[in-house]
């Protein structure tokens, strides 16, 4: 096979699980040119047959077009499938999740090998790819110049977010917003544990709990504002001194309800030391300097 011109028409895939396939109907379903590998073959045979064009090996899909997307399942995996693979003026869009340090470092190994790369974070998962009402995005990074020209391409499956030409700045933040993502579920089982043995209504309950964590949000912005700005005390409502004179409420109701406080005191313990060595009128903010240490 031999290389395209380049056109944003035209691209290959590499990796066709979950998100990949979704990725692949996407771009099939927007009429654009699309040649799929997968390292098990029979899950490209449905995309065959939805008009993909199936090669027989990764440096036989790579060798088809300029554009070269990547997903697969980590960066290891990424490593195996390109082992030995002219990417000679390949321009690389690496979707496979890492760590900000192997984004950069596979950045720098496909430019040593002659790639232009872009690294992204995919912030959807399968089911709202192709719909644009769902509100799914890619974060990307790396090349803006490469994220420019193609991205009439990257926006069809999902909504794109460039986030800088440092490479592994997409991985982080898609790991920064997912392990908020998993603080805000570590909440909600807690809160869910506590009314479990009770004559409550898990379900009468749920709405009430979103409701409550969708007004809380807006407590991100106070805290960006206070790292800027550096004044942690500022529109503070509810002090620190005081919400650590709450813990204890908080972990006795847990000791009554039978319930392991050990999602909490983690959290608890950061903003005891954080008042120790602060105000009792700042809010949360500085728990983010204990971490970040």
């Amino acid at each position: 096979m031999t290389r395209n011109p380049v056109e944003k028409t035209s691209l290959t895939l590499l990796g066709l699980g979950a998100m990949g396939a979704a990725f692949a109907r996407a771009w099939l379903a927007a009429g654009h040119q699309l040649t799929v590998w997968n390292r098990t073959p029979s899950r490209a045979a449905a995309l065959a047959a939805e008009g993909a064009r199936v090669a027989d090996s990764a440096a036989e899909a790579v060798a088809a077009n300029t554009l070269v997307v990547v997903c697969l399942l980590d960066d290891a995996s990424v490593e195996e499938a390109l082992a030995g693979v002219d990417l000679t003026g390949t321009d690389l869009v690496n979707l496979t999740t890492s760590t900000p340090a192997q984004a950069r470092a596979r950045a720098e190994w496909a430019r040593a090998r002659g790639a232009r790369c872009l690294d992204g974070g995919i912030m959807a998962v399968p089911p709202m790819v192709g719909v644009p009402e769902a509100g799914g995005y890619v974060f990307y990074s790396g090349s803006r110049e490469l994220f420019e020209r193609h991205h009439d391409a990257l926006r069809v499956p999902v909504g794109t977010v460039y986030v800088g030409e440092d490479a592994g700045f997409a991985a982080l933040h898609d790991v920064a917003l997912l392990s908020a993502m998993y603080g805000m579920f570590a909440g909600a089982a807690h809160a869910f544990a506590l009314i479990r043995k009770e004559d409550i209504d898990p379900a009468s309950f749920a709405p009430l709990l979103a409701d409550w964590l969708v007004a809380m949000a807006p407590a991100v912005h106070q805290t960006a504002d206070h790292l800027r700005g550096g004044d942690y005390t500022k529109d503070v409502v509810s002090g620190l001194g005081m919400q650590v004179a709450g813990t204890p409420t908080f972990l006795s109701t847990a000791e009554e309800q039978g319930v392991s406080p050990e999602l909490l005191t983690p959290y608890f313990e950061l903003m005891r030391r954080r008042l120790a060595e602060g105000s009792g009128e700042e809010g949360l903010t500085g728990v983010v300097d204990l971490l970040a240490r």
